[in-house]
């Protein structure tokens, strides 16, 4: 999981499947509102017809919005767009369409109270349990976040890594499920900020995570545990600032 690609929040051009073109179009189109809650979706012939794609595949991508929680199908109704509440907020295509439909204070704070939730948690189990090779990748990790050449991405995408690499080594795997939200929290702020990080500003967020290191060294997990609730407090701070002077660097 620490190498996987951090989710993309922005549109760009992607050489999609028929499967998986339909699945996008629609899903963004359900997230942004376009087709909204309750409303019934365009018949498949008409479907079929817009993204030219034979019935067996439009079958198949309303097959994979269903798995996502966005619509349900009704006999001799039609699909349904489904409420909200039913929607699978764990998802990474969901959550990225969301940041490309645009998201406001509310819904980036919600995403940092479940950080806040889980994955002090998470430290807490890696300072019982992380094995001395996943140390020193945590330790690796943290020194890297205080490149003074980072850009936003790159910090971003560095904090991302440390963050999956610690859901990792609390040796839980239904902390694998945290790597969408971690994912959408870092880059959602990055999306809305502009410039470079300065130095300082590394140096800091390098310090904050080997706080959380030092504490899984030592096998404390109540030092580690409250080593992450104040990294993630920050990024909180900091994602509400985003919306207060639309840039977060």
């Amino acid at each position: 999981m620490p190498n996987e690609m951090p989710l993309v929040v922005a549109p760009v051009r992607r050489n999609f499947t028929s499967h998986r073109q339909v699945v996008e179009e629609i899903g963004r189109a359900i997230v942004s509102g376009a087709f909204p809650v309750g409303s019934i979706l365009p018949g498949d012939p008409e479907l079929a017809r817009r993204f030219q794609v034979s019935r067996t595949v439009l079958r198949e991508a309303m097959k994979t919005l269903a798995a996502k929680g966005l619509v349900v199908p009704k006999a001799r109704i039609g699909t349904r767009v489904t409420d909200r509440q039913f929607w699978n907020m764990f998802d990474r295509d969901i959550l990225s369409w969301h940041f490309e439909a645009g998201v406001s204070e509310e819904f980036l704070l919600n995403l940092y109270d479940i950080r806040q939730a889980l994955e002090p948690a998470a430290a807490a189990l890696a300072a019982e349990r992380a094995s001395l090779q996943q140390i020193a990748e945590l330790k690796r990790l943290a020194e890297a976040l205080g490149n003074p050449k980072h850009t936003i991405e790159s910090l971003a995408y560095a904090d991302l890594r440390f963050h999956l690499a610690l859901a990792t080594a609390s040796g839980n795997p239904f902390m694998h499920t945290l790597g969408s939200l971690i994912e959408a929290a870092l880059f959602g702020v990055f999306r809305m900020s502009s410039g470079s990080p300065d130095g300082h500003r590394a140096a800091e967020v390098s310090a904050s995570h080997m706080a959380i290191v030092d504490a899984i060294i030592a096998r404390d997990p109540a030092m580690a545990r409250l080593a992450m609730e104040k990294v993630i407090q920050v990024g909180r701070e900091r994602a509400r600032a985003t919306f207060l002077t639309g840039d977060a660097s």
